[in-house]
Protein backbone atom coordinates (compact mmCIF):
# COMPACT_ATOMS: atom_id res chain seq x y z
CA UNK A 1 0.00 0.00 0.00
CA UNK A 2 2.70 2.60 1.62
CA UNK A 3 4.22 1.83 -2.78
CA UNK A 4 1.34 2.41 -4.59
CA UNK A 5 1.50 5.87 -2.65
CA UNK A 6 4.99 6.75 -3.43
CA UNK A 7 4.19 5.53 -6.77
CA UNK A 8 0.93 7.45 -6.94
CA UNK A 9 2.99 10.82 -5.95
CA UNK A 10 5.64 10.32 -8.44
CA UNK A 11 3.61 10.17 -11.23
CA UNK A 12 1.97 13.66 -9.88
CA UNK A 13 4.92 15.14 -9.35
CA UNK A 14 6.06 14.32 -13.36
CA UNK A 15 2.76 15.93 -14.51
CA UNK A 16 2.60 18.77 -12.63
CA UNK A 17 6.85 19.54 -14.35
CA UNK A 18 5.04 18.41 -17.43
CA UNK A 19 1.95 21.04 -17.04
CA UNK A 20 4.33 23.99 -15.75
CA UNK A 21 6.62 23.48 -18.45
CA UNK A 22 3.89 23.81 -21.22
CA UNK A 23 2.57 26.87 -19.28
CA UNK A 24 5.44 28.49 -19.38
CA UNK A 25 6.52 28.43 -22.72
CA UNK A 26 9.10 25.44 -22.67
CA UNK A 27 6.78 22.81 -24.25
CA UNK A 28 8.40 21.90 -27.56
CA UNK A 29 5.06 22.74 -29.16
CA UNK A 30 5.12 26.41 -28.25
CA UNK A 31 8.68 27.25 -28.88
CA UNK A 32 9.25 30.27 -31.41
CA UNK A 33 12.35 30.38 -34.02
CA UNK A 34 13.39 33.39 -36.51
CA UNK A 35 13.57 32.42 -39.95
CA UNK A 36 16.71 32.18 -41.91
CA UNK A 37 16.59 34.71 -45.08
CA UNK A 38 20.00 34.75 -46.69
CA UNK A 39 20.48 31.92 -49.14
CA UNK A 40 22.75 29.27 -49.25
CA UNK A 41 25.40 30.96 -51.40
CA UNK A 42 25.39 34.07 -49.66
CA UNK A 43 28.31 34.78 -46.85
CA UNK A 44 29.42 38.26 -44.82
CA UNK A 45 33.28 36.92 -45.54
CA UNK A 46 34.97 34.00 -47.54
CA UNK A 47 37.07 31.88 -46.19
CA UNK A 48 40.22 30.26 -48.53
CA UNK A 49 39.83 26.57 -48.66
CA UNK A 50 42.59 24.61 -46.00
CA UNK A 51 45.59 23.94 -48.32
CA UNK A 52 47.00 20.43 -47.52
CA UNK A 53 51.16 21.64 -45.70
CA UNK A 54 54.34 18.91 -45.73
CA UNK A 55 55.22 19.03 -41.95
CA UNK A 56 58.48 20.27 -41.72
CA UNK A 57 61.56 17.49 -41.30
CA UNK A 58 62.69 17.14 -37.46
CA UNK A 59 66.34 17.91 -37.32
CA UNK A 60 67.13 13.99 -38.11
CA UNK A 61 64.78 13.73 -41.04
CA UNK A 62 66.88 16.67 -42.77
CA UNK A 63 69.09 15.02 -46.18
CA UNK A 64 66.53 11.76 -46.22
CA UNK A 65 63.64 10.85 -49.12
CA UNK A 66 61.55 8.74 -49.74
CA UNK A 67 64.28 5.87 -50.62
CA UNK A 68 66.42 6.23 -47.67
CA UNK A 69 66.75 7.77 -44.47
CA UNK A 70 70.12 10.09 -43.54
CA UNK A 71 73.13 7.93 -42.76
CA UNK A 72 73.72 8.79 -39.33
CA UNK A 73 76.52 7.50 -36.48
CA UNK A 74 73.08 4.80 -35.74
CA UNK A 75 73.82 2.96 -38.72
CA UNK A 76 76.90 2.29 -37.40
CA UNK A 77 76.29 0.20 -34.65
CA UNK A 78 77.93 -3.10 -33.86
CA UNK A 79 75.38 -5.87 -35.63
CA UNK A 80 76.43 -8.69 -32.79
CA UNK A 81 73.35 -10.47 -31.11
CA UNK A 82 73.50 -12.80 -28.51
CA UNK A 83 70.66 -14.81 -30.74
CA UNK A 84 73.56 -16.20 -33.22
CA UNK A 85 75.03 -19.78 -32.40
CA UNK A 86 78.69 -20.88 -31.15
CA UNK A 87 80.91 -20.80 -34.51
CA UNK A 88 82.86 -23.98 -34.09
CA UNK A 89 85.89 -23.69 -35.92
CA UNK A 90 89.05 -26.24 -37.00
CA UNK A 91 92.77 -24.27 -36.09
CA UNK A 92 95.29 -26.01 -36.08
CA UNK A 93 95.10 -29.31 -34.05
CA UNK A 94 91.87 -27.79 -32.33
CA UNK A 95 88.30 -26.89 -32.53
CA UNK A 96 87.85 -23.47 -30.85
CA UNK A 97 84.35 -21.77 -30.14
CA UNK A 98 83.46 -18.03 -30.87
CA UNK A 99 80.40 -17.01 -29.26
CA UNK A 100 78.80 -13.37 -30.60
CA UNK A 101 78.28 -10.07 -28.36
CA UNK A 102 75.13 -9.23 -27.38
CA UNK A 103 75.17 -6.35 -30.07
CA UNK A 104 74.35 -2.42 -29.22
CA UNK A 105 72.23 -3.44 -26.49
CA UNK A 106 74.84 -4.53 -24.82
CA UNK A 107 78.30 -2.20 -25.82
CA UNK A 108 77.88 1.46 -27.06
CA UNK A 109 79.87 2.80 -30.22
CA UNK A 110 83.97 4.18 -29.84
CA UNK A 111 84.32 7.11 -27.33
CA UNK A 112 85.81 10.24 -28.14
CA UNK A 113 85.59 13.14 -25.67
CA UNK A 114 83.69 10.96 -23.40
CA UNK A 115 80.95 10.35 -26.33
CA UNK A 116 80.18 7.99 -28.60
CA UNK A 117 81.69 8.58 -32.07
CA UNK A 118 81.99 7.74 -36.08
CA UNK A 119 84.27 9.25 -38.31
CA UNK A 120 82.13 12.08 -40.13
CA UNK A 121 83.88 11.66 -43.02
CA UNK A 122 82.02 8.39 -43.08
CA UNK A 123 78.69 10.15 -43.22
CA UNK A 124 79.50 12.85 -45.46
CA UNK A 125 80.57 10.09 -47.75
CA UNK A 126 77.63 8.00 -47.45
CA UNK A 127 75.08 10.61 -47.51
CA UNK A 128 77.21 12.04 -50.81
CA UNK A 129 76.32 8.39 -52.04
CA UNK A 130 72.65 8.29 -51.46
CA UNK A 131 72.02 11.96 -52.51
CA UNK A 132 73.85 11.59 -55.96
CA UNK A 133 72.03 7.95 -57.07
CA UNK A 134 68.92 8.16 -55.20
CA UNK A 135 69.69 4.80 -53.44
CA UNK A 136 69.38 3.59 -50.23
CA UNK A 137 73.35 2.22 -48.81
CA UNK A 138 73.17 -0.29 -47.01
CA UNK A 139 75.94 -0.79 -44.04
CA UNK A 140 76.85 -4.45 -43.97
CA UNK A 141 79.74 -4.04 -41.10
CA UNK A 142 80.53 -0.86 -39.21
CA UNK A 143 81.48 -0.95 -36.00
CA UNK A 144 82.68 -3.95 -33.99
CA UNK A 145 83.61 -4.79 -30.88
CA UNK A 146 86.59 -7.33 -30.39
CA UNK A 147 84.34 -10.11 -29.57
CA UNK A 148 82.03 -9.49 -32.69
CA UNK A 149 85.19 -9.21 -34.66
CA UNK A 150 85.92 -12.61 -33.52
CA UNK A 151 82.64 -14.04 -34.66
CA UNK A 152 82.40 -12.40 -37.98
CA UNK A 153 86.18 -13.77 -39.25
CA UNK A 154 88.18 -15.43 -36.71
CA UNK A 155 90.91 -15.52 -39.49
CA UNK A 156 94.69 -14.17 -38.54
CA UNK A 157 94.47 -11.27 -40.96
CA UNK A 158 91.19 -9.86 -39.46
CA UNK A 159 92.70 -9.85 -35.70
CA UNK A 160 94.11 -6.13 -36.65
CA UNK A 161 90.88 -4.83 -38.02
CA UNK A 162 90.00 -1.15 -38.22
CA UNK A 163 86.05 -2.24 -37.50
CA UNK A 164 86.85 -2.27 -34.13
CA UNK A 165 88.00 0.97 -33.50
CA UNK A 166 85.13 2.19 -35.78
CA UNK A 167 87.71 3.28 -38.43
CA UNK A 168 85.99 0.80 -41.61
CA UNK A 169 83.23 0.22 -42.95
CA UNK A 170 81.45 -1.83 -45.54
CA UNK A 171 78.43 -1.40 -47.22
CA UNK A 172 76.96 -1.43 -50.88
CA UNK A 173 74.01 0.32 -52.81
CA UNK A 174 70.70 -0.87 -53.35
CA UNK A 175 69.71 -1.26 -56.33
CA UNK A 176 73.30 -0.84 -57.50
CA UNK A 177 74.80 -3.96 -55.90
CA UNK A 178 76.71 -4.84 -59.56
CA UNK A 179 78.27 -1.79 -60.15
CA UNK A 180 81.09 -1.31 -56.76
CA UNK A 181 83.42 0.90 -59.54
CA UNK A 182 80.37 3.81 -60.40
CA UNK A 183 80.14 4.23 -56.54
CA UNK A 184 84.50 4.60 -56.38
CA UNK A 185 83.89 7.25 -58.88
CA UNK A 186 81.52 9.13 -56.46
CA UNK A 187 84.14 8.66 -54.04
CA UNK A 188 86.29 10.02 -55.87
CA UNK A 189 84.19 12.76 -57.15
CA UNK A 190 83.21 13.57 -53.51
CA UNK A 191 86.57 14.70 -52.81
CA UNK A 192 86.99 17.37 -56.10
CA UNK A 193 83.65 18.65 -55.89
CA UNK A 194 84.01 19.53 -51.65
CA UNK A 195 85.46 22.87 -51.17
CA UNK A 196 87.49 22.03 -48.44
CA UNK A 197 89.65 19.68 -50.32
CA UNK A 198 90.04 21.43 -53.89
CA UNK A 199 93.12 22.29 -54.56
CA UNK A 200 94.85 19.63 -52.48
CA UNK A 201 96.67 16.88 -54.48
CA UNK A 202 97.06 14.84 -51.72
CA UNK A 203 93.21 14.43 -51.11
CA UNK A 204 91.83 15.17 -54.57
CA UNK A 205 94.47 12.52 -56.31
CA UNK A 206 93.77 8.78 -55.51
CA UNK A 207 96.57 6.43 -56.03
CA UNK A 208 96.44 2.62 -56.15
CA UNK A 209 97.83 0.25 -53.98
CA UNK A 210 100.18 -2.16 -55.08
CA UNK A 211 101.64 -4.01 -52.53
CA UNK A 212 101.77 -8.36 -52.48
CA UNK A 213 99.84 -7.72 -49.30
CA UNK A 214 96.99 -7.08 -51.43
CA UNK A 215 93.84 -9.74 -50.93
CA UNK A 216 91.95 -8.27 -53.84
CA UNK A 217 91.56 -8.95 -57.38
CA UNK A 218 91.33 -5.19 -58.15
CA UNK A 219 94.24 -2.96 -56.36
CA UNK A 220 92.62 -0.97 -54.05
CA UNK A 221 92.73 3.18 -54.33
CA UNK A 222 93.50 5.79 -51.33
CA UNK A 223 94.66 9.31 -50.99
CA UNK A 224 95.55 10.92 -48.10
CA UNK A 225 92.27 10.37 -45.63
CA UNK A 226 91.05 7.13 -46.63
CA UNK A 227 91.62 3.66 -48.35
CA UNK A 228 89.11 2.11 -50.43
CA UNK A 229 88.73 -2.03 -51.64
CA UNK A 230 86.37 -3.30 -54.03
CA UNK A 231 85.58 -6.79 -53.35
CA UNK A 232 83.60 -9.07 -55.28
CA UNK A 233 80.85 -11.34 -55.01
CA UNK A 234 83.75 -14.11 -53.85
CA UNK A 235 86.06 -12.09 -51.40
CA UNK A 236 85.62 -10.66 -48.46
CA UNK A 237 82.73 -13.22 -47.19
CA UNK A 238 81.92 -13.35 -43.65
CA UNK A 239 79.60 -13.26 -40.86
CA UNK A 240 78.77 -9.47 -41.86
CA UNK A 241 79.00 -9.92 -45.67
CA UNK A 242 76.87 -13.17 -46.16
CA UNK A 243 75.00 -11.30 -49.08
CA UNK A 244 76.06 -12.53 -52.62
CA UNK A 245 76.97 -8.91 -53.96
CA UNK A 246 80.36 -7.31 -54.50
CA UNK A 247 80.78 -4.56 -51.81
CA UNK A 248 83.26 -1.76 -50.87
CA UNK A 249 85.06 -1.31 -47.94
CA UNK A 250 86.51 2.04 -46.50
CA UNK A 251 88.79 2.52 -44.22
CA UNK A 252 90.14 5.88 -42.29
CA UNK A 253 94.02 6.41 -42.67
CA UNK A 254 94.03 9.98 -41.34
CA UNK A 255 91.90 12.42 -38.94
CA UNK A 256 91.58 15.74 -40.46
CA UNK A 257 90.23 16.45 -36.18
CA UNK A 258 93.38 15.74 -34.88
CA UNK A 259 95.80 15.20 -37.56
CA UNK A 260 97.08 12.15 -36.85
CA UNK A 261 97.20 8.26 -38.80
CA UNK A 262 94.67 6.31 -37.40
CA UNK A 263 95.53 3.01 -36.89
CA UNK A 264 94.64 0.11 -35.01
CA UNK A 265 95.89 -0.72 -31.37
CA UNK A 266 94.84 -3.26 -28.75
CA UNK A 267 93.52 -0.69 -26.33
CA UNK A 268 91.76 1.20 -28.63
CA UNK A 269 89.65 -1.70 -29.71
CA UNK A 270 89.11 -3.34 -26.03
CA UNK A 271 89.35 -0.16 -23.52
CA UNK A 272 87.50 2.57 -25.60
CA UNK A 273 83.76 1.65 -25.44
CA UNK A 274 81.00 1.42 -22.70
CA UNK A 275 79.40 -1.78 -21.78
CA UNK A 276 75.83 -2.07 -21.06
Amino acid sequence: MFRLFIAITAIGGLLSCSSEDTSSGFGGQHQKGEYVYRTHEESFFKIAPPQPQTPSPYPWEKGSSKNYLKITKEFFRCKGSNLNPARIVQEKDEMVRYYDCGGSDKHSLPLRGGKEFIYPIFIDLLNYIQAQTEKRVVITSGHRCPEHNSYVDPTPGNRFSKHMVGAEVSFYVQGLENQPERILKLLQEYYKKTSKYQMKKEYVDFQRYEKEDVTTAMSPWYNKEIFVKIFNKKEGRNFDNRHPYPYLSIQVRFDEDTKEKVIYTWDKANHNYLRH
